[in-house]
Parts: C-alpha cells; structure tokens; sequence
C-alpha cells in the first residue's frame, strides 16, 4: 500500500464517540461556474427571445410580458434543477429528450397559470406559440453546440483535473466511462488499478488504462499528479477501503467513494442524513409523508368517482352473474398487501364453484373449464376487476402498484425468485406498469413471473403521482387483451 498509516488513526472520526458530531451538512449541493453559465444562456434565450418577438409583432414589451418572463425564469430554475439538465450528461438523443420533458414542463406550468390566473387571453398566440417553439429548437442547438465546444477547448488548453480510478468492476467501468465522456466535468480518470486480476481482465474503457494493482497508487499520484481519487470498491471491501483511505489522507488528494451496490437488488434506494450521519437506504418504501398522503389522496377521489361511473356496468354485472351460475356474486380471496398484511380481495365471480386442495390455488388459464360465458367476457375486459374499487376505498390497495398475488402464490414463488417479496414494499395495485407493457394472465414459467416482478421493482424504484397517472392512462388501451382469460 501507500505506508504505514495506523488505522487507529481514524477512530476519533468515528461515530462510536458519545460527542460525535458534525459542523455542516455532509450532503452538499455542489454547483459548478458551468452550471450557472448554461442557466444563463437558456435564461438568455427565453428571455432575449420573448423581447424581440414581442416587438417585431408591434406588441409593447409591458408589465404582462414582464410578469410572464419572471414566471418563465422561475419555473426553469425549478424544473430545470429538479430534472439534472445540467448535471446528467447524455448524448445529443437524450439531451433531446430531457429537455423536451423540462422546458415542456415549463410551457406546461405556464399554461396553467395563466388558467388559473385567467390572464392567458392577455397574451397574443401568435408570439407565445412562436415563441415557446423557437426558445425550444435554440436552447436544444445551444445544449448541443455548447458541451461540444467546451470540450474541444479543454482538450486544446489540457486544463482537465488528473484523477485515478480505484476498482475495476462494473462500477468502476460505469463511473470512468461517464466522468471521461462528460464534457462538464473539468475531470480526466487517467487510468484504473485493482488487486482483482479477474476484473481487470475485463476492463474496457477508452483513455482510461489498467495501470496496475493498489500498490502501485503512491508512485502513480506522483507520476500523473492526480488530485482526485475515485474508489469504486464493494461495501465487502470495506477494511481494505479504511486502509486505502486513511493513507491518502496524507497525499493531498481529494478522495471519493462510489460504493459499488451493483450486485445488490435496491427497493427505492437512497441517501439521506440523519443527525449528520450520512445513511444509505438499500431498500424503503417510497410512500413515506407527504407521498402517501398525496398517493392516497388520489386514490380515493379517483375510486370514488370510477365507482359512480361504472355503477351501471356494476348492477348489470351482478345481475348477469347471478344468472349465469349458482353461487355468491362476489368473489373473494386472501392476499397479501403492502408491507405483507393480509387481505381480501373483492372481485366478480367468473367461475363456477370448485372445490381446491387449501394449500394449492390453480391460476386460470385459456379456455379453462371453469369459467363460465358470463365470466370469459368479464375476465376478457378486467369488468371482474371493477370491485376492486372499494378496496381502493378501504385503503388496502391503489389504483396503480404490483398486482396482489394469491397467498399460496406468494409462497411459492418467493422461494424461486429472491426479490419477490420485495413488491410488496408499496400499496398492490388495480393495475400496474407490468400489465400496461403485456405481464397479464397465467404465469406458467419462472421468467414470467421474473419479467413481472422486474417491472413491479421498476414501478418502485421510480414512483411518482405522474407516473400513476400515466400508468391509468395507459390501462385503458390495454383493458382487451388476449393474455387475460
């Protein structure tokens, strides 16, 4: 390694200590003078432009156009920032595309406004729908053009920062490869050591070379002056991290840690401080507060209004069943629910009664005998789905979430998959983002239910009331489908 470094003497750091305690907020916001210039120039582009298409229609740059201008350059400083515009670096497709979602977000919010306000008539058409097309098509060019020139000049100038990469593995392949690829960043990973031959083997990455094992580090610091080092190493490295650091501690060398969680199955991950503690959150649910309050929220009023809605299909459902067979309209099965409670599940009876062995449940399948006519075509447009409601109403499902599995189910299929039960770490759904992409009907192999269980733990990992509603929007092109019988 670097030396000799004694590890004890690190230990008055630590947390172990009665009066540990930190001075500022280990989760700082880091801004760049490269930030602050793109912001100008789109604020520059929003703002110029305005100005000089309010004039060029004869129109008087007055106290309207000015509050509008004000809104406009607010709303891109929220959405903007919120979004990572400037801090996630892509390639011109995905500039594209994030910037069609953040200044489409801007319109969006400005259209409201002047709804709400019911200022909109105030404006001409003309100049804000030129206007709002324009400011888009420049700042694309200037997202594009600008990143491009930045980097041209720093590779002529050689004013990047020289950093040394510590871990080989898929992170540390990730991590080399975006810093390098990311005209923002003034940061060059010069190379890559590891003790894993294994990984190094593996390695990949452009301008980046292996340039040998950890202890190698002292005399590569010296050769490429490297101000920053980057350890990209697994949390089971976590002695051998300590070490690491501790003996860089007298290199002047800024160091940063990207834990490498690759291998891990992350529910909704996140950092968050806790009385300047940095904690590191593998696996939360994402209802936590103010989300719950506003998922259910949402949930209700929307299940309240679906119920008087469809109260008609709903009577002639029950009717129709009635007839169709002997036995209860209504059909009701244990399973299990956020957090893993246990509950009923309402729906239209479909089949006609059967007996079943208590620990098996027989998922239906196509053409199965025990469905009736009337239930084939309530099962065929999720009708049979429709009580479901009131479990919305009760509070023990959403509209939207991984669809509640049959207990039995449950059971069985969390001893093949190890991330099963993960799904339950939010409220089961009506429909999910795995029926809206096709995982509907019969999961008679382990990948399907596999595929299924990857889109629960996607719709987990990126919850959002936005994304519930497009979910719901998205449902009722999929209500038909031939997978569900």
């Amino acid at each position: 390694m670097l030396g000799n470094t004694k590890l004890n003497q690190g230990r008055a750091t630590r947390g172990d200590s009665p009066s540990y305690s930190r001075s500022h907020s280990i989760l700082q916001k880091h801004s760049t003078l490269l930030f602050w210039f793109q912001l100008l120039i789109d604020a520059f582009i929003a703002s110029g432009l305005l100005y000089v298409l309010t004039l060029a229609r004869g129109n008087e740059f007055d106290f309207h156009y000015r509050i509008l201008l004000v809104a406009t350059l607010l709303l891109m400083w929220i959405v903007y920032n919120s979004l990572g515009l400037y801090r996630r670096y892509t390639d011109n497709y995905g500039v594209f595309v994030k910037l069609v979602k953040a200044w489409g977000a801007v319109v969006i919010g400005l259209v409201l406004i002047g709804f709400i306000t019911k200022t909109s008539t105030i404006y001409s058409r003309q100049i804000i729908l030129t206007w709002a097309v324009s400011c888009f098509l420049l700042q694309l060019a200037a997202h594009i053009i600008f990143p491009l020139l930045l980097k041209n000049f720093r590779s002529s100038q050689k004013n990047t920062t020289p950093a040394l990469l510590v871990g080989a593995g898929n992170l540390g392949r990730f991590l080399a490869g975006s810093i390098n690829s990311n005209p923002w960043l003034p940061i060059q990973i010069v190379g890559v050591v590891d003790d894993d031959e294994q990984a190094l083997s593996g390695w990949d990455v452009d301008n980046a070379p292996v340039l040998g094992s950890v202890a190698d580090i002292g005399a590569l610091l010296e050769k490429f002056d490297i101000e920053t080092v980057y350890i990209a190493m697994p949390i089971s490295a976590s002695a051998k991290i300590e070490t690491l650091y501790l003996e860089l501690l007298s290199k002047n060398v800024n160091v940063n840690w990207a834990p490498d969680l690759f291998g891990m199955i992350l529910v909704n991950h996140n950092i968050k401080e806790i009385a300047g503690v940095p904690v590191l959150a593998l696996s939360e649910t994402p209802l936590i507060g103010a989300s719950q309050f506003a998922k259910s929220v949402l949930d209700r009023v929307l299940a309240s209004v679906a119920i008087l809605v469809f109260s008609p299909i709903m009577l002639a459902t029950v009717i129709a069943v009635k007839l169709s067979s002997p036995g209860p309209v209504m059909f009701k099965q244990k399973r299990q629910g956020w957090n893993g409670s246990v509950f009923e599940v309402y729906k239209f009876r479909s089949m006609r009664l059967h007996k079943e062995n208590s620990n098996v449940t027989t998922q239906a399948v196509a053409g199965d005998p025990r469905v009736t006519a009337v239930g084939r075509f309530i099962r065929s447009t999720s009708i049979d789905e429709l009580p479901q409601l009131f479990n919305v109403l009760e509070g023990k499902m959403s509209l939207v979430g991984p669809r509640p599995h049959a207990v039995a189910h449950d059971n069985y299929y969390s001893q093949k998959i190890s991330s099963y039960f993960a799904r339950h770490r939010i409220k089961p759904g009506m429909t999910g983002l795995a029926q809206v992409n096709g995982c509907r009907g019969e999961t008679e192999t382990i990948d399907k239910m596999q595929e299924r269980i990857q889109y629960d733990l996607d719709y987990i990992n990126n919850w959002s009331i936005m994304l519930d509603l497009k979910i719901l929007f998205k449902t009722t092109y999929t209500l038909v489908s031939k997978k569900a019988y």
